[in-house]
């Protein structure tokens, strides 16, 4: 089978994404890809979710702070944008994903808006209710892990 002359072929627009989530959330590429996919086709329809062909590339989540990239057609980037605005949890867990970049290839992507471009997170023990419990702090933020679940934190919470 021979090749599309390179006018014919589909052009591709990378959005960088950094993800946001609770530290116990435990989702993957395939659960972040299904949600996505729903989203774009509640929001653009059959017709227009398949125009716009998003697809989940590279994925990475660890202690609540993740990176992704999502390959999308060219002229469909705002349809992509729009579908991951509506896109505020995935399975069971509430997830905040924010537009970092958009790029023509998928090496500009990462070497520009990903790879350490997120918050560091470090793992700590603090006092909360009179009691040592174990903490995920990222910049302001501190996730306290409770018997009950995950209490979000700021830094003027513990003063």
């Amino acid at each position: 089978m021979k090749h599309l002359p390179k006018h014919l072929r589909p052009r591709w627009r990378y959005l960088a994404l950094g993800i946001e989530t609770w530290p116990d959330a435990a989702f993957e590429r395939g659960d972040f890809q299904r949600e996505l996919w729903y989203a774009a086709q509640n929001l653009l329809g059959d017709a227009g979710s398949a125009d716009a062909d998003l697809t989940v590339y590279g994925f990475e989540l660890g202690d609540g702070v993740g990176e992704a990239v999502v390959r999308v057609r060219r002229g469909h980037v705002d349809d992509a944008r729009a579908a991951l605005a509506c896109l505020s949890s995935v399975g069971d867990d509430e997830t905040g994903i924010r537009v970092r970049g958009v790029s023509g290839t998928v090496r500009a992507c990462e070497e520009s808006y990903l790879r350490g471009a997120a918050g560091r997170s470090e793992k700590r023990q603090v006092v909360f209710e009179g009691s040592e419990r174990s903490a995920v702090v990222r910049d302001d933020v501190l996730c306290v892990r409770l018997p009950s679940g995950v209490l979000g934190a700021t830094k003027l919470d513990f003063e």
